[in-house]
């Protein structure tokens, strides 16, 4: 959940834990109505069990180990860079360290804003309001001085079943499926990172096999973990904290 070597801030939050129940909590709390969208847990990547998961998904959060290995994948996207995202992608850096769990949340709600109706005035509308015209930079500045966010954000972090550790080397990612593409959306990097064409019904699946990949360059580690925002259409079953 550490900013991947990316911060450029003295600020340093609590990591946020991949759990479902917490990031409910988190995100009705700041705006987005209990009856419009929930986080569920993805069990494992076979079809069987994606088709477990809730329908229809708006957007999927991956955590992941940081490893020298991971970190030169970054490093090499960073130089292969280039523009070719949409400009109806919401994207935004990290320059706080171990907020890369909120920084998640928030590109997965800053993409979906047509699909879900947050609440009038609440914290995301706000947020998304007074940010949606800025560049990734500052979107990160002003949620950096948003004393707001960060008590939201510490009141999440500890309402886990588990103590944050001394050294985070975990990063939250977050997929999401914008103008017919999929986008991986990591402020840690530069620019969201363009991988081919997906649909609304096809992101989950498309999304599972990029954290395929990911997962099959770091086969000896148990500490992934697949988060999917659904969209509340009635009868959706709840979900646990879980890992792949």
């Amino acid at each position: 959940m550490a900013a991947v070597n990316e911060s450029t801030s003295a600020k340093r939050w609590l990591p946020l834990e991949a759990n479902p129940d917490v990031m409910n909590q988190f995100l009705w709390g700041l705006g987005l109505p209990e009856d419009e969208a929930e986080c569920n847990d993805v069990y494992g990547l076979d079809d069987e069990l994606l088709d477990m998961v809730p329908k229809p998904v708006l957007a999927v959060l991956f955590l992941y180990p940081t490893t020298e290995e991971s970190e030169e994948e970054r490093l090499q996207q960073e130089n292969d860079a280039m523009k070719d995202y949409s400009d109806q992608v919401y994207f935004m850096k990290q320059t706080v360290d171990n907020a890369c769990g909120t920084i998640g949340l928030l590109h997965a709600i800053g993409n979906i804003t047509s699909e879900v109706k947050l609440s009038e005035g609440s914290f995301l509308d706000r947020f998304f309001k007074s940010t949606r015209s800025m560049d990734p930079m500052e979107r990160a500045a002003f949620l950096e001085k948003d004393n707001e966010m960060e008590a939201a954000h510490s009141v999440a972090a500890a309402a886990g079943d588990t103590a944050a550790p001394e050294d985070v080397d975990t990063h939250f990612i977050c997929f999401t499926c914008v103008d017919g593409t999929l986008y991986e959306l990591d402020g840690g990097k530069s620019e969201p990172i363009s991988h081919g064409p997906s649909s609304p019904s096809s992101l989950l699946q498309d999304a599972a096999q990029v954290i395929k990949g990911m997962i099959s360059s770091n086969p000896d580690s148990v500490r992934f973990n697949v988060i999917a925002i659904s969209k509340k259409t009635g009868d959706a079953s709840e979900g646990h904290q879980g890992s792949i």
